[in-house]
């Protein structure tokens, strides 16, 4: 593909925009960086806005005062400011040069060179710049012909780049599935081999973030796949993966128009129980919530198999609710592995989601009105009563219901 020297996008013309370089001034004051001009260029959405400039940070901060722009002084250290207009944030970083990395930190000096500020960023077709009017420019001269390539390549020395920090070798893989085209730039892959052990000094945040964030992408199986065979995974103790469970996934996805969940994409990953699940989701710290989607994916209860009755889907989907029943069957699918039973899967997941389970039309009231004494004993009628509702699939007829309370009652010791 052919790359231009030009973006066109639409944040260029927005006031918003607009009001932020009118303010850090005209010229080589300002220049947009990063991802929202490596996107522009590929024609993809643009989401975060950054920009880049000789000035410092105390200048940035003054002139956006001067302009009556909020500033956010969200890394000084590192000569970052953020300015909000109208509710819209754009980061601003002050040009750098590495003084001191250590793998995880950098000490950084101001400069005013572009080519030094590209040469510490991680891969040419992220060093790549555009100023307002939407000229391009490439200061380590190979950003756009690798762009062009899909071609995800360090700046200058690949080990040199780990080094500076060892998250570097997850995202190689992360660009990759997103950008990249055939396979791996060599030098890349053997740096990021050659390297792995430094991931063990990386918090767990920034590796989960990165691992969803690469789970995200279109197609994740062929850079899983290589960080597998390249011992990254290893290096991050992951336990046994199935790629090809996962592929199955993503492929569903597709096929179902279902849009690809970096959780479920985990679940379908990873080769671990309940236990495992939770304690691996603990220790790359997920949140609260994507950790119980885990554990509820990873769940040994109820049975998913594709010739189940619409007797036995209502079951589950009582227990588990409707999101969670829906998780499971789309990972017992993947497990499947067997074309011919698509389309009972394709129905058993329909099911599930037309079907609005029901309440119990019974109450701890009505147990106590019926002789039990208020306390655990209620529970414990309600819950067999319950059974027994979902035993002969939830009828709706409340004087049998009741009938059968009266039995479990008499049947107990208070």
């Amino acid at each position: 593909m052919s790359v231009p020297a030009r973006i066109e996008a639409a944040f260029l013309a927005e006031p918003q925009t607009g009001a932020v370089l009118a303010a850090l001034g005209d010229g080589e004051a300002a220049r947009f960086v990063g991802g929202c001009v490596r996107n522009a260029l590929l024609g993809l959405p643009v989401s975060d806005i950054d920009i880049a400039t000789p000035l410092e940070p105390t200048q940035v901060i003054a002139r956006l005062s001067d302009a009556a722009i909020k500033a956010v002084a969200t890394g000084l250290d590192h000569g970052t400011v953020t300015a909000i207009v109208d509710g819209r944030p754009f980061e601003i970083t002050s040009l750098r040069k590495d003084v001191e990395t250590d793998g995880r930190h950098a000490t950084v000096a101001f400069t005013r060179d572009w080519a030094e500020d590209a040469a510490r960023r991680d891969f040419t077709m992220n060093a790549l710049y555009a100023d307002g009017t939407g000229r391009v420019f490439d200061p380590t001269g190979e950003g756009l012909a690798d762009l062009a390539a899909r071609r995800v390549r360090f700046i200058g020395d690949a080990r040199a780049r780990i080094r500076e920090d060892f998250l570097r070798i997850l995202r190689f893989f992360r660009f990759h599935a997103f950008y990249g085209r055939g396979e791996l730039d060599a030098e890349g892959l053997a740096a990021a081999t050659a390297e792995r052990d430094g991931l063990r000094s990386l918090s767990a945040e920034r590796v989960q973030k990165e691992l969803l964030r690469l789970l995200e992408a279109e197609d994740p199986v062929p850079a899983l796949a290589a960080m597998a065979q390249a011992g990254i995974l290893a290096a991050l103790d992951f336990p046994p993966v199935d790629l090809v469970r996962l592929a199955r996934l993503v492929a569903i996805e597709r096929e179902e128009h279902y849009a690809g969940d970096a959780v479920r994409r985990f679940a379908a990953l990873v080769e671990a129980g309940e236990a495992g699940a939770r304690n691996l989701a603990q220790r790359l710290r997920f949140s609260n919530e994507a950790r119980e989607r885990l554990a509820a994916m990873k769940s040994a209860e109820g049975r998913f198999v594709p010739w189940a009755s619409g007797r036995e889907v209502r079951r589950l989907v009582y227990r588990l609710g409707t999101a969670a029943f829906r998780e499971r069957a789309l990972l017992a699918w993947a497990g499947d592995g067997k074309a011919t039973n698509a389309a009972q899967w394709r129905a058993l997941i329909a099911i599930g989601a037309s079907w609005v389970a029901p309440i119990l039309p019974l109450s701890g009231a009505d147990v106590m009105a019926a002789g039990v004494p208020q306390g655990p004993a209620v529970g414990r009628v309600l819950t067999e009563v319950e059974e027994w509702w979902i035993d002969n699939d939830f009828p709706p007829d409340r004087f049998a219901l009741v009938e059968r309370m009266k039995a479990v009652v008499r049947g107990m010791a208070f």
